[in-house]
């Protein structure tokens, strides 16, 4: 896996953005995994720049979803179905045509994970899946010890989770949902690239554990060690409890220019 410690959370988004616009230069149709919350939105914020200024013509594009919480109606404005329009595809001037997303509103919620993983692998696969971690290592709603060979599937918010987003929900935790559906971390690993997201220094445990810790279910993210092509970047606070800091930053800088990441 490839360490990339840049200076601040403008500097990741940049930097993956450029990936990215990279890649959809080399592949239009190109299918890009999303993720929420607010650390992606930097790469969000500068993608969409270059889609403005011309630098990337994205109009060919398609969206995956990463997750979805279970029982909120697609159009509540919390559901992640929601929360992406109005931060990946409105910004990009993508439509929902373009979009791939599980169903979880659906009766049978086994067979909508199913159908989803499904749907991915129809499509021909992510070529660039976005992630965040959390503070525990998990990745997507894998929260630790989830299955390394984990699909699609249902999950059940912890309590602290969900006190986490009651703040989405007028602070009222009883209209967060306790289940969702999520990518499993063997879904996420068939992705062509893995692009981790990390800032702050409240996540500097976690990049450590998943960058030189073992590969261990108690830390999800360390499942990015067994992929071909991961990249992690991080900001000079998540990467402060990294040994091995001195020697990502060598060979980021040494590498050849026309290798990105």
């Amino acid at each position: 896996m490839e360490v990339v410690i840049v200076p601040d959370a403008e500097a990741g988004g940049e930097l993956i953005a450029e990936a990215m616009a990279q890649l959809l230069g080399r592949k239009p149709g190109a299918l890009l995994g999303v993720a929420t919350g607010s650390t992606p939105l930097p790469v969000y914020q500068a993608l969409a720049a270059k889609v403005r200024s011309g630098a990337v013509d994205i109009s060919r594009a398609r969206i995956a979803q990463l997750d979805e919480y279970v029982g909120l109606p697609a159009e509540h404005p919390e559901s992640y179905r929601s929360v992406l329009r109005r931060e990946v595809l409105e910004p990009l001037g993508i439509g929902m045509y373009a979009f791939m997303g599980p169903d979880g509103t659906a009766e049978d919620i086994p067979g909508a994970c199913a159908a989803y993983d499904a749907a991915l692998t129809e499509a021909g696969g992510v070529d660039l899946q976005l992630l965040g971690i959390g503070t525990d290592g998990h990745i997507g709603f894998n929260e630790p010890c989830s299955s390394l060979a984990s699909r699609t599937r249902i999950k059940t918010l912890t309590e602290q989770t969900r006190i986490d987003n009651a703040r989405f929900f007028d602070g009222d935790i009883d209209q967060v949902p306790h289940h969702v559906i999520t990518q499993g971390i063997g879904t996420i690993l068939e992705a062509r690239h893995l692009v981790l997201l990390a800032t702050g220094e409240g996540k500097a445990d976690a990049v450590a554990a998943t960058v030189e810790g073992p590969v261990a279910a108690v830390c999800p993210a360390s499942a990015l060690q067994l992929h071909p092509h991961a990249t992690v970047v991080v900001d000079e606070a998540a990467a402060s409890k990294l040994k091995l800091a001195d020697y990502f930053r060598h060979t980021y800088a040494d590498k050849p220019e026309w290798q990105g990441i």
